[in-house]
């Protein structure tokens, strides 16, 4: 038979009586008698069966049973008081923080974001962007990040947003200063461009080609895909183009693919949240969003079949 929970009164008395080590100071805080802060904890000691304070001239002091209950009971409160606000307080006026890896941010949700906003006016969005998703230091301290890898985080809940395929791409004029019969294996002489921290960068896309044991420049590299892209696009050199980033840049014409060839890759961009923490009241709205964004992209459609 499960043991029934003291009242929340008791336990809210006790929790400040323990933080201020004072009678006194826990009922002005609780805007009740000193009397009913000290018949409360007498109720909660005695429904538990233990002392939690010892009552000494000059103040309390916490017993072994209080002091490993406090952390808990202020855990408890805490949180049930952050919920309250967020569901039914003003909470649901805060701020829905998101943070997008910057990339992704420019070539995919930036042309995408108002048709949200558009739908859910009532929803104030802070978008910050980051370069790497640091999963050793993360703080959660945003309500939803995309982020990109393998998708294998224990304590994040991540929703797959892209199918890509691996391509190399370069501006028109540089591709006219290359040879007509292009092959992967001549590609190893040129001016690669290559971006830090993709596990599928040149090596994973010349081992798919069949060029085994390639040898190639490793001189231009960029912490991320945005300046690879806009270095291609200004006759830099021929940067490895993501299908769902670089689709703006070949619509534009400022980038040419080299290949018909499509290299599929094991890493890919995710809508994540943390399993501990509280969901915004407005998280729902997005990630339902941008997961039908992601169902209609012309890019999943037809890169999903390579991956089955």
């Amino acid at each position: 038979m499960k043991k029934r929970l003291p009242p929340l009164n008791w336990l809210r008395s006790f929790e400040a009586a323990a933080r201020h080590l004072s009678f006194t100071h826990a009922s002005e805080e609780l805007h009740i008698t000193q009397a009913a802060i000290s018949q409360q904890i007498k109720g909660l000691e005695s429904q538990l069966g233990t002392t939690l304070f010892i009552r000494l001239p000059r103040g309390l002091r916490l017993t072994e049973a209080g002091s490993a209950y406090l952390p808990v009971v202020h855990e408890a409160i805490s949180k049930l008081s952050e919920i309250t606000e967020e569901l039914f307080g003003q909470g649901r006026n805060k701020l829905l923080t998101i943070r997008v890896n910057l990339v992704f941010f420019i070539n995919w949700l930036s042309p995408r974001l108002q048709l949200f906003r558009d739908l859910h006016p009532q929803v104030n969005l802070k978008i910050t962007s980051n370069i790497w998703f640091d999963g050793a230091d993360r703080k959660h301290d945003a309500d939803l990040e995309v982020v990109y890898g393998n998708g294998r985080w224990s304590d994040l809940e991540a929703r797959r947003l892209t199918w890509d395929t691996l391509f190399p791409i370069c501006s028109p004029d540089f591709r006219a200063s290359l040879p007509d019969e292009l092959t992967p294996e001549l590609l190893q002489k040129q001016r690669l461009l290559h971006v830090i921290g993709y596990e599928d960068g040149w090596g994973h896309w010349f081992n798919r080609m069949q060029v085994i044991n390639a040898e190639f420049d490793q001189g231009c590299q960029f912490d991320t895909l945005v300046n690879a892209l806009e270095v291609a696009a200004n006759h830099g050199g021929i940067a490895l183009g993501r299908s769902s980033l670089a689709e703006r840049y070949i619509n534009e014409k400022r980038l040419v693919r080299l290949f018909d060839e499509n290299v599929i890759t094991c890493e890919a961009f995710y809508l994540a949240n943390s399993k501990t923490k509280i969901l915004h009241p407005h998280a729902s709205l997005f990630i339902d969003w941008i997961m039908s964004e992601v169902e209609s992209d012309i890019n999943n459609i037809n890169n999903k079949p390579l991956y089955n």
